[in-house]
């Protein structure tokens, strides 16, 4: 049921035996469970499903991984990676779900600041005198 959900709620779809390539911006939601390839992709919601392959840099919304994923991940609200993903690529959001059998090689940086670096807030907070 919940695999159905995320499908009709994509009004994109890359499907199984489909490949795409390029820049791909799209307002909604979609589904990739072909291969995508490309410089960016930027989209509201994206799922890609347990067959999808997607080589690209991804600025979204929310992020559901259940393939495979090469780039990195910028996402304003949430990112949840299910037993079948593999990532290989640094991770920018508030919210990160991992579920148990996940492979992820990659930084992640969880924060819901995006105007301040993460680092530079967190190591001011341990010099600052209470």
């Amino acid at each position: 049921m919940a695999g159905a959900q995320r499908h009709e709620e994509a009004n994109s779809i890359i499907g199984h035996n489909s490949q795409f390539q390029g820049r791909f911006a799209v307002k909604g939601a979609i589904r990739i469970d072909g291969k995508f390839e490309g410089d960016s992709l930027i989209v509201d919601k994206v799922f890609i499903g347990p067959k999808g392959k997607v080589k690209t840099n991804v600025k979204a919304s929310s992020v559901v991984v259940e393939g495979v994923l090469i780039g990195n991940i910028q996402a304003t609200n949430r990112v949840l990676l299910l037993p079948s993903s593999r990532i290989l690529g640094d991770i920018q959001t508030p919210e990160l779900i991992i579920q148990n059998g996940t492979i992820l090689r990659g930084n992640c940086t969880i924060s819901h600041r995006t105007d301040t670096d993460s680092k530079e807030l967190i190591l001011s907070l341990y010099e600052k005198e209470d």
